[in-house]
C-alpha cells in the first residue's frame, strides 16, 4: 500500500539517520477500550505489528486487574507472543507485578512515575517520592536479574490540575529514575499540551542536570494537533526513540477532547519523507491497524491510515 511513490524522501540536514519506535498501540492503545478485546486477537495485533517491522512492542501491563480490566490476561498474553524475534517491553507497578513478568520470562520492564503531585496520587495513590520509594526496589532488582529498564514520566508538560509543570520539576523525577538504574526514560505530554519550543527547553535542562540525550524517548498525544511537531523538536535535540500508537489507538482520561496517541503510521510517513530509516513497512503497518479498527468496530483515527486506504479505493 503505497501514494505513488510518495512522501518524495528530502533529508533535512542534523537528524538521526535512524530512529526506533517504541510500539505502544498494544497496550497504551487498548488498556482504555471498553469492549473486552480477547486475548487471541491481541496476540495477532502484536505478531502482526512485528511483521511489519516494528521491534519494539509493549505487550501488556502487569497491574492489578480490577485497576486495568483490558490488560487482566497479561499472564495468558505474554506467552503466545514471546519468542516473536523482538522486544517485549511490559509495565510493572510494584514487587507484586515485577515478580509475575519475570517469571513468564520478561526482559524488559517499564515503571511509570509522574513529575505532579495531583496525578502521582490520582494514578498511584501515592506521593511523587513515595512512588520513587516503590519502584527503587523494583529497579534494582529488575536489574539484578538481567533486564532492561524503562521509565515513563507522566505529565511532563502540562497537568489537568496544576496546569504548568515547572521542568526543574520533570528534571528532577527523571534524574531520580536514571539514578535508580533506568536505562531509558520516556517523557510523557500526557495531555497532549506540548510545544516545539517547550520540548527543546526540556531536552536541553535534562542534558545539564546529567541525562543524556541517548536514554530519552519521548510520548506525545495529539490532543491540540501538536504531536508531530514535538517529535521534529526532539529529533533536532538528537533522541531517537519515538513512542507511538498503531492507528492513534489510545487516549487519555483526564484530557475529553484528546485524540489519542500519535499514529505509528503519521509518524513513519514523516521519518519517511525525511529520509530516515525506521525499518518499518508502511504497507503492512496500515493494513495491521485497518484489520484492528475492524474488531474494534470503528475507523482509525490516524490521518495516514484513511488516505492510504482512501487512495486503495
Amino acid at each position: 500500500m503505497s501514494a505513488d511513490g510518495l512522501p518524495m524522501v528530502v533529508p533535512a540536514q542534523d537528524l538521526p539517520q535512524r530512529v526506533r519506535i517504541h510500539e505502544v498501540g498494544a497496550r497504551d492503545g487498548l488498556q482504555n477500550e471498553k469492549m473486552t478485546v480477547p486475548t487471541e486477537i491481541k496476540a495477532e495485533f502484536i505478531r502482526r505489528l512485528a511483521d511489519a517491522g516494528l521491534t519494539t512492542i509493549e505487550a501488556t501491563s502487569f497491574v492489578h486487574p480490577k485497576w486495568v480490566p483490558q490488560l487482566a490476561d497479561a499472564e495468558q498474553l505474554y506467552p503466545l507472543v514471546d519468542g516473536l524475534g523482538v522486544e517485549l517491553p511490559v509495565l510493572v507497578p510494584n514487587q507484586r507485578g515485577l515478580d509475575r513478568a519475570l517469571a513468564l520470562g520478561a526482559r524488559r520492564i517499564a515503571v511509570f512515575a509522574s513529575a505532579t503531585e495531583s496525578f502521582a496520587k490520582a494514578n498511584l495513590n501515592r506521593t511523587v517520592d513515595e512512588s520513587l520509594a516503590v519502584f527503587d526496589p523494583v529497579v534494582r532488582q529488575a536489574k539484578d536479574q538481567g533486564a532492561h529498564v524503562r521509565g515513563y514520566v507522566s505529565m511532563c508538560f502540562g497537568d489537568p490540575w496544576e496546569g504548568a509543570v515547572p521542568l526543574h520539576q520533570v528534571a528532577r523525577v527523571c534524574k531520580a529514575l536514571t539514578d535508580m538504574g533506568c536505562d531509558e526514560l520516556s517523557l510523557g505530554d500526557t495531555i497532549g499540551v506540548a510545544t516545539p519550543g517547550h520540548v527543546l527547553e526540556l531536552l536541553s535542562l535534562l542534558n545539564e542536570e546529567g541525562v543524556p540525550t541517548n536514554v530519552i524517548g519521548v510520548h506525545f498525544h495529539d490532543t491540540y494537533g501538536q504531536a508531530l511537531a514535538n517529535t521534529y523538536a526532539a529529533l533536532e535535540h538528537g533522541v531517537t526513540t519515538i513512542d507511538a500508537s498503531a492507528g492513534g489507538l489510545g487516549g487519555c482520561p483526564y484530557a475529553k477532547s484528546a485524540t489519542g496517541n500519535l499514529a505509528t503510521e503519521d509518524l513513519v510517513w514523516m521519518l519517511q519523507g525525511l529520509g530516515i530509516d525506521t525499518g518499518v513497512d508502511l504497507g503492512r503497518l496500515v493494513a495491521t491497524s485497518v484489520w484492528m479498527a475492524a474488531h474494534l468496530g470503528r475507523p482509525s483515527p490516524s490521518r495516514t491510515v484513511r488516505a492510504l486506504c482512501h487512495k486503495e479505493q
